[in-house]
């Protein structure tokens, strides 16, 4: 997936530079590029890729045979750079080589489809189910596995959540109130973003006179025009959320993006 996207990039900077994609060449792809594979390095590490490797979706053909541009997908046991990091993400979670050797079988019956996982309903399932559910229902034959796979997917893949708690902590534990103790300090913060959640439930959020009180103002001025309100804002991720705007003469929505508060962090590329 990450080629397909680096090939989309480079054929867009190439037809609008009028370059041939086989032989031009662009300064400009050059410097985006060397920030994708940066990007790239830093998320490509043993457990990043022994998460991907517990995704059933990746080894069924369906997905195998839908990528893009002239850029086959290859599964992750048949990956050469994955399952060497997947390899050493076993050798660190699995020190005894008993447990090791049963995790290999585990896998290696998993990625093959044989013995279960080669029923037509589990290899039908892997396509539509989503992993975690997948594991419950078919990753009893393979505990191991199961076990790591509900550790590893159920972890978010951005830390935006724990960036917005560290925001309302920096808020309730200022310079003039530095003696707060750190129980206390969680206690606040941990009733504060509750009360923040509850307040949205609330019919004077959307109709009231402070309503969408904590999005930072609910107008925005778009090419000179007035556009309407932030609406179904996620409780999970209301700085990460879709914007839906709507004209003030026509009536018409418009999504323009997404919207944050400030300049996204790292991880929430």
């Amino acid at each position: 997936m990450w080629d397909t996207m680096i090939e989309n990039v480079k054929k867009r900077i190439f037809e609008h530079e009028g370059e041939d994609m086989d032989i031009g060449q662009s300064s400009f792809f050059d410097a985006v590029h060397q920030i994708l594979e940066g990007r790239w390095n830093k998320s490509n590490t043993p457990l990043h890729c022994m998460a991907h490797s517990l995704v059933p979706k990746y080894y069924c053909d369906a997905w195998l045979n839908s990528g893009g541009n002239g850029v086959p997908r290859v599964a992750p046991h048949e990956d050469h750079e994955v399952s060497l990091n997947r390899s050493k993400c076993f050798k660190r979670l699995f020190p005894n080589q008993t447990d090791l050797r049963k995790v290999y079988t585990e896998y290696g019956a998993f990625s093959s489809g044989s013995e279960y996982f080669g029923q037509p309903h589990v290899i039908d399932a892997r396509m539509f189910e989503e992993p975690i559910s997948w594991w419950a229902n078919h990753g009893a034959s393979t505990p191991l596995l199961q076990a790591l796979a509900f550790k590893l997917l159920s972890q978010p893949a951005s830390s935006s959540c724990a960036e917005r708690n560290w925001s309302t902590y920096s808020v309730i534990q200022s310079m003039k109130r530095n003696r707060l103790t750190t129980s206390r300090s969680e206690d606040l913060v941990f009733v504060h973003c509750n009360l923040r959640l509850l307040s949205r439930k609330s019919k004077e959020y959307t109709d009231g006179p402070s309503k969408y009180w904590d999005i930072s103002g609910d107008q925005f001025d778009i090419e000179g025009q007035e556009v309407g309100e932030l609406a179904q804002l996620s409780l999970d991720e209301p700085e990460l959320e879709r914007m839906t705007f709507q004209d003030a003469e026509e009536g018409e929505g418009t999504d323009i993006g997404t919207g944050t508060e400030g300049e996204p962090e790292e991880d929430e590329f």
